[in-house]
C-alpha cells in the first residue's frame, strides 16, 4: 500500500511539473522538452527575470485549476482510443453500418410496440442524426489533423450520443424521464451558469423548453462539450505524448 501511495504521489508530482512546463512553454523557449545540450532556457537580464517569474507566478494557480483537465483529459483519451481501435477495425463503412442497423432494429421495436406515425418518424430521425453523426465524427477524426478533430469531431461524437435518445423522448411516453432530467439540468444551467449579463433570465422570456426545444438545448450541450474533452485530450498529447507513456509509469492512472 505505501509504494502504491508513493507512485501516486510520484505520478502527480510529475504530471503537475509537466503541466507547469507546458504553460512556461506558451512564452519561453526549452521549458517542456530541455535541449540536450543547451539544458533549459533560463532567464539572464532583468527583463527576462521579470518577464520569466512573472509568467510563472501567474501560471501556479492556472496549474492547479487545470490539473483536474489535465486527468480528465487522460481518461478520455484512454476510453476514446479503445473506441477508436473498435471503429479502425470496422472502417467507415462498417460504423455507419452498424448505427444504421442499430437505430433500424431500434424502429423497427417501435412500430411493435405501435408507436404512433409521428413516434415512428421521430425515432427514424434520432437514427438518422445517429447515424450521420457517428459517420461524421468517423471521418473527421481522421482528416484534417488535430484542429479538425477538436473542432468537428468529437462535436459530432457528442451529437451522436446525445441527440438520438432526446428526439426519441419526444414521442414515447416510456423515455419520459429523459425530458424531465433535461428539464432539471436546463435549470440548474440557466441559475448556476448562465447568470452573466442576465442571460438566464432572457432565455426565459424568449424561450420555452418544449418540443424541438429539447433538441436545441442538446445541441448546444453537445458542442461546447465536445469541444472541451477535445481540448483536454489535446492538453493531455502535449504534457503526456502517447508514445511517452507506453513507456513510462509516470501518469497517473492511465
Amino acid at each position: 500500500m505505501n509504494g502504491q501511495r508513493t507512485g501516486l504521489i510520484d505520478g502527480i508530482r510529475i504530471d503537475v511539473a509537466r503541466l507547469y512546463a507546458t504553460w512556461m512553454e506558451l512564452l519561453f523557449p526549452r521549458q517542456l522538452n530541455p535541449s540536450k545540450v543547451l539544458g533549459r532556457w533560463e532567464p539572464e537580464t532583468t527583463g527576462q527575470k521579470l518577464s520569466y517569474y512573472g509568467w510563472a507566478a501567474i501560471g501556479l494557480p492556472l496549474v492547479l485549476f487545470g490539473y483536474p483537465l489535465l486527468l480528465l483529459g487522460f481518461a478520455t483519451r484512454f476510453y476514446a482510443k479503445k473506441v477508436d481501435s473498435a471503429t479502425t477495425r470496422l472502417g467507415v463503412v462498417g460504423v455507419v453500418g452498424l448505427a444504421a442497423v442499430t437505430w433500424g432494429l431500434l424502429t423497427v421495436a417501435a412500430w411493435v410496440r405501435q408507436f404512433s406515425f409521428d413516434g415512428l418518424v421521430a425515432v427514424a430521425a434520432a437514427g438518422a442524426v445517429a447515424t450521420v453523426s457517428a459517420g461524421l465524427a468517423y471521418v473527421l477524426s481522421r482528416r484534417g489533423g488535430r484542429a479538425t478533430s477538436v473542432v468537428l469531431a468529437y462535436p459530432a461524437a457528442m451529437t451522436a450520443l446525445f441527440l438520438p435518445p432526446v428526439v426519441a423522448a419526444l414521442y414515447s411516453p416510456a423515455l419520459a424521464g429523459v425530458l424531465t432530467g433535461s428539464t432539471e439540468l436546463a435549470i440548474w444551467i440557466l441559475d448556476n451558469v448562465l447568470t452573466v449579463g442576465g442571460l438566464n433570465e432572457i432565455i426565459r422570456d424568449r424561450f420555452a423548453l418544449q418540443g424541438p426545444a429539447y433538441v436545441l438545448m442538446w445541441f448546444g450541450i453537445a458542442v461546447p462539450l465536445g469541444w472541451l474533452l477535445g481540448c483536454v485530450v489535446t492538453l493531455a498529447d502535449l504534457v503526456r505524448p502517447q508514445s511517452e507513456e507506453s513507456n513510462s509509469g509516470g501518469s497517473v492512472g492511465f
